[in-house]
């Protein structure tokens, strides 16, 4: 049986969103509405089809000729961009207005507001001249392609930019925090899940914090190499020749990409082949798989005690168990990444497909862009609060490390290697393979050894707790802002 409407709630009602990226994480997702929204989509367009017009202006084959007051007013049409406008645009896609009958499309409906709004302005004494002589150039010789590549990388770099890239910054230079804080905290190693040769939290955090670093900067140079097209139809600019042969579109087409801050894709069908955004989908998803990495290993810290966790106040960890403090940030994070990536696969494999010079499949799929950056952003910011909440528990580092000494079992058969002792590796091995051994164990062996006494003292100065190596140097050395020569970001590492 169907469930009714639950009274009292609105369809733009948070409580009533079918994805709970408008719904519980709304207050999370805020910042790329502009970016992901349909009325952000919207402006783009309108920002694409007023920029061609303005160029159309400047060929001295077109009639078209506007003054700097007449641009200044054309650009304020997406520049002042409100709820309104993105109304009429949906209002003449879906129902019809202004004397047009319904589009059922949604570009052919950024032409009809061009249209109406530059017809308002040849009514009234509005600041464009001969606004009604504008009308036949807008959206000329293109197709609605030319018009939605642009526009969505318009919408994908800055969403990125300057959305996600703090946000994951945010969590780079929280690990370099911890990372220099905890320089000199011993810390029990594992390797496949066994006790293996100590390290320091600190230095554990900078590995995490250079591998962002790096990754992040892929990112942005992703994000930096967008590259748009405007050539027609099938990517001929066979209308523009049809109609000025003698102009040179492919120079109008790069002027009016690199205009809009893209690169020019000169060679296309009548689609964008869209490499590009893949490449930032899969550089997306080479930050997602850091922190998945992350959030993983931080679960195991609260899980064997090596990490605790500010409780907040009034929270509740569990229904049931009232002690609980659980590590939902993590975990949250870990979901939402997890997602994330799903669709950022899903995105970089589809979009760079299309039959012969064009299907519609993509246009679906390509209006699901935002929900991936969403779950991304989601994220980054539970990882964010995660390391904001958890405080290292140095006294159960070293507790376990104490009762775990045969970790220095590396060191001494490398210390006998080097004292030229051939069955070093096998004297250790014989003592400490499947045993449980004791400090007291390996001074015995040492004593039994036929070695210099000062050799003989520094193995009996080896504890799990000093044996760090230079952990607590690697940890200093990661900057928030080093460069490892990663082209387009900050590598969080420095090699110097």
């Amino acid at each position: 049986m169907p469930a009714d409407p639950i009274p009292g709630l609105s369809r733009s009602d948070p409580l009533s969103a079918v994805s709970p990226l408008d719904g519980r994480y709304a207050g999370r997702t805020a910042p790329l509405s502009p970016y992901a929204s349909e009325a952000g989509l919207m402006r783009a367009r309108t920002r694409v089809e007023v920029e061609y017009l303005i160029e159309l202006a400047a060929l001295d084959e077109t009639p078209l000729a506007f003054d700097d007051s007449t641009v200044d007013s054309l650009c304020d049409l997406y520049e002042s961009f409100a709820a309104e406008d993105a109304r009429l645009i949906k209002a003449l896609e879906v129902e019809g207005a202004a004397g047009y009958a319904a589009t059922n499309h949604d570009v052919k409906a950024i032409e009809y507001f061009l249209r109406v709004r530059l017809s308002e302005a040849a009514d009234g004494d509005g600041p464009i001249d001969d606004a009604e002589a504008m009308i036949p150039w807008i959206h000329f010789g293109l197709t609605s392609e030319d018009v939605n590549n642009l526009a969505q990388r318009l919408l994908v770099r800055p969403a990125v930019t300057a959305v996600l890239v703090p946000a994951i910054r945010e969590v780079r230079d929280a690990l370099v925090d911890l990372a220099h804080d905890h320089r000199d905290t011993p810390m029990l190693a594992r390797t496949h899940g066994q006790p293996a040769t100590p390290t320091t939290f600190g230095k554990e955090m900078a590995v995490y914090a250079a591998r962002l670093g790096r990754a992040l900067g892929r990112l942005e140079a992703a994000a930096d190499d967008l590259s748009g097209k405007l050539a027609g139809a099938s990517g001929t600019y066979a209308a523009h020749v049809a109609a000025y042969p003698d102009v040179d579109w492919p120079a109008v087409s790069r002027s009016v990409v690199r205009r809009l801050g893209l690169e020019h894709a000169p060679l296309t069908t009548q689609v964008n082949p869209c490499d590009d955004l893949a490449a930032v989908f899969d550089a997306l998803r080479g930050v997602n798989n850091v922190l998945l990495d992350l959030d993983v290993d931080a679960w195991l810290y609260v899980s064997d005690r090596y990490l605790g966790q500010r409780a907040a106040a009034g929270e509740t960890g569990s229904s049931t168990m009232p002690h609980k403090v659980n590590p939902i940030d993590f975990e949250n994070s870990e979901g939402n990444l997890s997602k994330a990536n799903a669709d950022l696969t899903f995105l970089a494999d589809y979009v760079t497909t299309s039959r012969l010079q064009r299907d519609l499949s993509d246009s679906t799929v390509k209006r699901n862009v935002g929900a991936a950056l969403a779950h991304s952003l989601i994220g980054y910011a539970k990882t964010a609060d995660g390391l904001s909440t958890v405080v290292p528990n140095e006294v159960v580092m070293r507790d376990e490390l104490e009762a775990t000494p045969e970790v220095i079992g590396e060191a001494v058969q490398t210390i006998l290697r080097r004292e030229g002792d051939t069955d070093a590796y096998e004297r250790v091995k014989e003592l400490t393979r499947g045993s449980r051994v004791t400090l007291d164990d390996f001074r015995a062996l040492f004593d039994d050894l036929d070695i210099d006494p000062a050799v003989r003292e520094e193995l009996r100065a080896l504890t799990p707790a000093g044996y760090t190596g230079i952990a607590a140097a690697l940890a200093d050395g990661v900057t928030a802002d080093g460069d490892t020569g990663v082209s387009g970001g900050d590598s969080a590492v420095d090699d110097t």
